[in-house]
């Protein structure tokens, strides 16, 4: 019985969700830095407007 996977074992799993060109953005509400406060921000609030999504990890994390 192997304990680790391979690369091969999950090129062969189901992606959950895979995001292509085109596709449109799932909506979703997340919290926000704002003006030196955290808000609640949705992105149906900017439908039909161009947004760009950015991430990062937190702050003196090893990620």
């Amino acid at each position: 019985m192997r304990e680790a996977f391979q690369a091969e074992d999950l090129a062969k799993q189901p992606m959950p969700f895979t995001a292509s060109k085109g596709d449109p953005a799932p909506l979703f509400t997340a919290d926000a830095v704002i003006d030196q406060g955290i808000q609640k921000v949705s992105l149906q609030d900017f439908q039909g407007q161009w947004v760009l999504l950015f991430f990062y990890p937190s702050d003196f994390t090893f990620v």
